[in-house]
C-alpha cells in the first residue's frame, strides 16, 4: 500500500495532515444512496435519527395530550367518547414512557458519549443500529393500530384482568404487550453498547474519576436498564400467553395471582422513572460548569449519589401499590426507602447550588432551562415525599394529584433539562446555535404552561377528581380549574412549536457554530461542529476531568492508528490505559434486514404462536447475514495483526 494509506497521526497535535483526513473519512463514512442510507451504522447518524424519531412521537404524545385536555375543558363534553378517550389515554401515556422518554435518553448518549471519551465509534456499531430499526418497527406498529381502531385501551400500565382476555377481547392488548418487547429489547441492546463503549473504547488517561458526569449518569442508566427491563418483558409476555396460548399466569380461578402483574410492572416501571430521571442529572452537571465557569462541586459525592439513587430506586416500587391488601409492616419499610431515595437528590442539588454559587454565570437559554428544573423538581419531590405516607396516598390514589406528581417528575425532571441540553448540545449535533431569542420566548411559555397546567391538578386531586374520567358534571368545583389546566396544556404546545421553529431555521442558516461555541472543558467541544465521521483526527491522551481547562503545555495523542481501515484504541477499564487495537465492522444491510425478521415474528406472533417457529428461519438467515465473515475483512485484520 502507499505510504498515504498507511499514515499514521503525528504525535505532535491533534491534526492529521489533509490527505489522513480525507483518508479517515472516507474510511469511516455511511455509504450514499438508499442502501447506504438502511445500512449506516456511523454512531452520530444512528442517534440522530433516535433523537429525530423520538421527539416526533413526543410530538404525537402531546398531540394526544391536547385531545384529552380539551374534552376535559368544560364538564359534559361529547367531543371524545369514553373508548376512545381510553384509546387515547393509553396511547399518550405509553408513548411518553415507552417510545420517548427512556429511547431519547439512550439516543442523546450514544451520539455524545464516544465524543465524551475520546473514541472513534460506538461499542458494536451493527447492534445500535439494528436496535434503532427494531425501536422504529415497534413505535409504528403501536400508532398503526390507532390508525386501524385497534389501539389498546387499558392504560398505559396495562393492569391485568382489564387487560386480559375477558376484558379485552380485540387485539389492542396484544399489540401492546408486543410493543413493549420491540422497544425493550431496543432499550437492553442499547443498554450493552453504551457500558461497552464507556468500559473499554476511552481514551487514553480518561480513568474512571476523570469521566464526565455525564458519562456516569449514562452508565449508572444502563446498569439500571439490564436489571428493570427484563421484568416488563417477562410480565408483557406473560399477559400474552394467557392472551394467546391460554395459560393461566394472572387468572385467580386457575392459581394465578393479578397482582403478580402489578409486582412485576412496578419492579421495572419505579426504576424506569430513574432511568428517565437520572441522565438529565448528567445533563445538567455538563450545562452548570460550563456557564459558571468552574469545575463541578463534589465531584465524588455526585458520583456516589447517582450510584446510590440507582440502588435505592428498585426497592421502591409498592409504594404504588398501597391501595392493595399487602401488609402494613411491609408498606413501612417502603415508605421509608421512598423518603431515603430524596437524599442522593438533595446531595446533587447541594454540588450544583456550590458550583452555581462560586461561578461567575453566564445566563444563556440551556442553564435557565437547569434553574426552572431546581424549581419543578423541589415541587416533583415533595409531592413524592406526600404520596409516601400511606395513610396520605390512600386518599389521593387514582386521583389527579397523583397526576400532577407523575408530570412535575417525569415531565418537569426530565423534559426541561433535555430542552437545556438541546440547546447546549446543538451545535454539535447541527453545526448551527438555535437562536437566543426563541428560545427565551420557548423556556418561558414552556415553564408558565408547565405550571399552569399540572399544578390546578394538585387541587383537583385534593377535590376528589378520579384519574382517567373522560367527562364530569357540572356542579363538583372542578369546572375552572380543569379549563385553566387546557390554556396551560395549549401554552405547552405553543412552546414546542417554538422550538421546531427555532430549529428548522438554524438548520437553514448559512452562519456555522465553532467547535466550542461556549468555551466548554469536556472532550467533544474539542472537534469541530458537527464533528467528522472518524469524530477525532488524533486519539486525545486525558490528564483531567475537564481535558480542554487544563493547563497542559504539550498536549499528547495517540499515533499508530490506521486512516484505511475502521481500526480503534481498546483501553483498560479502570484507568484507561491501551490494551489492543481491533477493526470495527463496516456498515451494512444486515442489521435492518434482521430487524425485518424481528418484526414478522413479534407481529406474527400476536395472531398465532407458530409464527414463534416459522418467522424464526428468517432472522437467522438475517442473523447468519450478519456474522458471516468476509474475505476482505479478515485479510485486513491479519494485515493489521502483523503490522509492528
Amino acid at each position: 500500500m502507499s505510504d498515504e494509506r498507511n499514515a499514521s497521526y503525528p504525535v505532535d497535535g491533534p491534526h492529521a495532515s489533509p490527505a489522513v483526513r480525507a483518508a479517515l473519512a472516507a474510511t469511516w463514512s455511511d455509504p450514499p444512496g438508499f442502501i447506504g442510507m438502511l445500512s449506516a451504522v456511523n454512531h452520530k447518524t444512528i442517534a440522530r435519527r433516535f433523537i429525530v424519531t423520538t421527539f416526533v412521537f413526543f410530538v404525537l404524545a402531546g398531540l394526544l395530550a391536547l385531545a384529552m385536555r380539551t374534552q376535559l375543558a368544560r364538564p359534559d363534553q361529547r367531543l371524545i367518547g369514553p373508548n376512545l378517550y381510553n384509546e387515547l389515554f393509553t396511547m399518550h401515556g405509553t408513548t411518553m414512557m415507552f417510545l420517548f422518554a427512556v429511547p431519547v435518553m439512550q439516543a442523546v448518549a450514544a451520539y455524545l458519549v464516544p465524543l465524551m471519551i475520546g473514541a472513534r465509534s460506538i461499542a458494536f456499531p451493527r447492534m445500535n443500529a439494528y436496535a434503532y430499526w427494531v425501536f422504529l418497527f415497534g413505535g409504528l406498529l403501536l400508532f398503526a393500530a390507532l390508525a386501524v381502531n385497534t389501539a389498546p385501551n387499558a392504560g398505559w400500565f396495562s393492569y391485568v384482568p382489564l387487560a386480559g382476555p375477558d376484558y379485552s377481547p380485540n387485539k389492542g392488548a396484544d399489540i401492546w404487550a408486543q410493543m413493549i418487547t420491540f422497544t425493550e429489547l431496543s432499550g437492553l441492546l442499547e443498554a450493552i453498547v453504551l457500558i461497552t463503549t464507556i468500559f473499554k473504547l476511552r481514551a487514553p488517561g480518561m480513568s474512571l474519576n476523570r469521566m464526565p458526569l455525564f458519562v456516569w449518569a449514562t452508565l449508572v442508566t444502563q446498569f439500571m436498564v439490564i436489571f428493570a427491563m427484563p421484568s416488563i418483558m417477562l410480565c408483557s409476555t406473560a399477559l400474552i400467553l394467557d392472551r394467546l396460548v391460554g395459560t393461566h399466569f394472572y387468572n385467580p380461578a386457575k392459581g394465578g395471582d393479578v397482582l403478580l402483574w402489578q409486582h412485576l410492572f412496578w419492579f421495572f416501571g419505579h426504576p424506569e422513572v430513574y432511568l428517565i430521571f437520572i441522565p438529565p442529572l448528567g445533563f445538567i452537571s455538563s450545562i452548570i460548569p460550563t456557564f459558571a465557569r468552574r469545575p463541578v462541586f463534589g465531584y465524588p459525592a455526585m458520583v456516589l449519589s447517582l450510584i446510590a439513587t440507582a440502588f435505592l430506586a428498585f426497592g421502591l416500587w409498592v409504594h404504588h401499590m398501597f391501595a392493595t391488601n399487602i401488609p402494613e409492616l411491609g408498606k413501612s419499610f417502603f415508605t421509608a426507602a421512598s423518603l431515603m431515595i430524596a437524599i442522593p437528590s438533595a446531595i446533587q442539588i447541594f454540588c450544583w447550588i456550590g458550583t452555581l454559587w462560586t461561578g461567575k454565570l453566564n445566563l444563556r437559554v440551556p442553564l435557565l432551562f437547569v434553574l426552572a428544573f431546581f424549581f419543578i423538581l423541589v415541587m416533583g419531590g415533595m409531592t413524592g415525599i406526600m404520596v409516601a405516607s400511606v395513610p396520605l396516598d390512600l386518599q389521593v390514589h387514582d386521583t389527579y394529584f397523583v397526576v400532577a406528581h407523575l408530570h412535575y417528575v417525569l415531565l418537569g425532571g426530565a423534559v426541561f433539562p433535555l430542552f437545556g441540553a438541546f440547546f447546549y448540545w446543538f451545535p454539535k449535533f447541527a453545526g448551527r446555535m438555535l437562536g437566543e431569542r426563541l428560545g427565551k420566548w420557548q423556556f418561558w411559555l414552556f415553564f408558565i404552561g408547565f405550571n399552569v397546567t399540572f399544578f390546578p391538578m394538585h387541587v383537583l386531586g385534593l377535590e376528589g377528581m378520579p384519574r382517567r374520567v373522560w367527562t364530569y358534571p357540572h356542579g363538583m368545583g372542578w369546572d375552572g380549574m380543569n379549563l385553566t389546566a387546557t390554556i396551560g396544556a395549549y401554552m405547552i404546545a405553543l412552546s414546542v412549536l417554538l422550538f421546531i421553529v427555532n430549529v428548522v431555521r438554524s438548520l437553514r442558516s448559512d452562519e456555522r457554530a465553532a467547535a466550542d461555541p461556549w468555551g466548554a472543558g469536556t472532550l467533544e467541544w474539542s472537534v469541530p461542529s458537527p464533528p467528522p465521521p472518524h469524530n477525532f483526527d488524533a486519539i486525545p491522551v486525558v490528564h483531567g476531568r475537564d481535558p480542554l481547562w487544563e493547563p497542559s503545555a504539550q498536549p499528547a495523542f495517540v499515533a499508530g492508528l490506521a486512516a484505511d481501515a475502521r481500526e480503534v484504541l481498546v483501553t483498560s477499564v479502570l484507568d484507561a490505559q491501551p490494551d489492543h487495537r481491533p477493526i470495527f465492522p463496516t456498515p451494512s444491510i444486515w442489521p435492518f434486514a434482521s430487524a425485518v425478521a424481528t418484526t414478522v415474528l413479534f407481529i406474527g406472533s400476536i395472531y398465532t404462536p407458530w409464527a414463534v417457529v416459522w418467522a424464526s428461519l428468517p432472522v437467522a438467515v438475517a442473523m447468519i447475514g450478519w456474522f458471516w465473515p468476509k474475505r476482505g475483512e479478515n485479510r485486513l485484520a491479519v494485515a493489521r495483526e502483523r503490522r509492528p
